[in-house]
């Protein structure tokens, strides 16, 4: 096989060098390497690819494409064979033209290449969640992203840990809108609900951009949205508006020139926006024309720029196969749709077996939301909880929610004023005094004094027939001293208030504040019904005016 490669650059490349590469064989090339011996019996025919100048690669740029993707075998296999005595590939590439009209060389770099793939290199402006998705992508391995629907789902993702996740349309409208995915979402409500999903979570994610919501002036748009909204990709399909979900039916796609159009624009919106955003080009014409069909869109697709290839409700795994083989070193994508599509279900092994890179799980974290919704609401309509097995305890779900280390950072930012609110729990709504102190002249501490609005009197509660109707006349002062010595809280409520004593202060839960209060009832002027520490050090002092 090395001698056939070899004598086709003979023949198309040294004696013809202006004309178009057909880079497709470098691909066959490399998907047939299983042994050592064959990648040494092809080294020779590299040599060419430094004679060449880089303008003779006609579109697709795959050649380019192949060059410039890191962490890829193929990579290291083109280095160690140092292309014409240049340096690393991996820095530079050395591009030697044999026009008899110039006579010279030309030293390319890297990032010149790159230049060429996306329009500019400015690793400056490049997104640190687009290198982590691109990274991921030249890893070896296959890669698993469940789909979340909102800042909650992406959390539980990473915490699971996985590397990445998806956003599904599929999701976001029925968690945001209770509605179908049939194209009435928004291109604004997505952009808003994926900007909560990525700044909830430290992972890539990969954000469903539907069919770009119009023209290729819209896809730039919302590549460009997508990308100030923080995703590391954007999915873009090639259905008409509205559009329909996948693996339902009724799909319908636009004319080859406009899906192809559309990739184009999502490239040049990349380039504009200075990103390196991930473009996932999906196509929907297996289900709405033909398997024939969806093949000729994945390479025209990737003739555009697209970097990851996705049919959508392939129907057998010799489909499957078929498409993997469409430019193999461009990663791949597939949708395991749960609970019974088109797509027959493999395990990642097998997946990865097939030659995808990339897989789907869109329905997972929505399907079982609804079910453990829906059994959660027959329990409580019956009068029962949820069974403790099917829900965290609330301290799981603080913990899950970040609540300790939001108490923990807060600690960094307390005064010895105000402490902090998780060590005792007050509520309160300061109105600061500023005291100052006539002999020294000095200003004290500021005192917090809260003031609840005195809504009762002594005939809101006669008709009642309680034997709390008298109290409501008296007031409780509750008053609470910082172990510092300066006061923390001083608040009047009415006496038949015990609900709120207790919300507000949550250390008397425990104290029988009711028995209390009927020892008092009677009894004319004030009175101290409490005076203690609790677990912190504050004195806490409950007094009956």
């Amino acid at each position: 096989m090395g001698q056939l490669i070899f004598n086709y650059f003979e023949n198309n490349i040294k004696k013809k060098p202006n004309k178009a590469l057909d880079t497709n064989i470098l691909f066959h090339m490399y998907k047939y390497k299983p042994h050592a011996s064959l990648l040494t019996s092809v080294g020779p025919c590299l040599l060419p690819i430094g004679l060449m100048d880089l303008s003779c690669i006609s579109p697709p740029s795959n050649l380019q494409r192949l060059l410039v993707q890191p962490n890829k075998n193929h990579l290291g296999v083109l280095n160690s064979f140092q292309v014409n005595h240049a340096k690393s590939l991996n820095s530079w590439f050395r591009i030697v033209s044999n026009s008899a009209s110039s006579g010279r060389s030309t030293i390319v770099s890297r990032s010149a290449i790159l230049d060429t793939r996306h329009g500019n290199d400015n690793s400056n402006n490049a997104s640190p969640q687009a290198t982590k998705l691109r990274k991921l992508l030249g890893s070896p391995g296959i890669h698993l992203g469940p789909a979340s629907f909102d800042g909650l789902s992406a959390k539980l993702v990473e915490k699971a840990g996985f590397d990445f996740c998806f956003t599904s349309g599929f999701g976001i409208s029925a968690a945001r809108l209770g509605l179908p995915d049939t194209g009435l979402i928004s291109f604004g409500e997505m952009v808003d609900q994926g900007q909560q999903i990525t700044q909830a979570v430290s992972i890539p994610v990969i954000g469903d951009g539907d069919n770009g919501y119009g023209n290729a002036m819209n896809v730039k748009r919302t590549v460009k949205g997508y990308v100030r909204a923080g995703f590391a990709g954007i999915i873009l399909e090639d259905q008409v508006s509205p559009k329909a979900c996948g693996h339902t039916r009724g799909r319908k796609v636009v004319s080859r020139e406009e899906a192809v159009m559309r990739i184009k624009a999502a490239v040049d919106a990349r380039r504009e926006s200075g990103s390196d955003i991930v473009i996932v080009a999906r196509t929907d014409s297996r289900q709405a024309v033909s398997f024939e069909e969806s093949l000729w869109r994945s390479r025209a697709f990737a003739d555009a720029g697209a970097d990851v290839l996705f049919i959508d409700a392939l129907e057998s795994k010799e489909e499957m196969k078929a498409f993997c083989e469409v430019y193999p070193l461009i990663p791949k994508m597939a949708n395991m749709l749960e609970g019974g599509g088109k797509t027959p279900i493999f395990n990642p092994i097998e997946l990865e077996e097939i030659g995808y890179k990339l897989v789907a799980y869109p329905l997972s974290l929505v399907g079982v939301s609804i079910r453990a919704m829906e059994d959660a609401l027959v329990a409580i309509r019956g009068g029962r909880l949820p069974s403790p097995g099917s829900m965290p305890t609330f301290e799981e779900m603080k913990e899950i929610l970040g609540f300790n280390n939001y108490y923990e950072e807060e600690k960094h930012y307390a005064t010895s004023v105000y402490q902090v609110a998780s060590q005792a729990g007050y509520s309160t709504k300061p109105n600061i005094k500023d005291d100052k102190d006539p002999k020294s002249g000095s200003l004290h501490e500021p005192v917090i004094e809260v003031l609840t609005p005195e809504v009762y009197d002594g005939n809101v509660a006669k008709d009642y027939g309680s034997p709390f109707s008298g109290i409501w006349s008296r007031k409780l002062r509750v008053k609470i001293t910082g172990r510092d010595g300066f006061e923390k809280l001083d608040i009047r409520i009415p006496a038949g208030f015990l609900d709120g004593i207790i919300n507000i202060v949550p250390a008397l839960g425990n104290v029988n504040i009711k028995a209390l209060l009927d020892d008092a009832a009677q009894e004319e002027g004030g009175k101290v019904l409490l005076d203690f520490n609790d677990r912190i050090g504050d004195r806490i002092q409950v007094f009956l005016e």
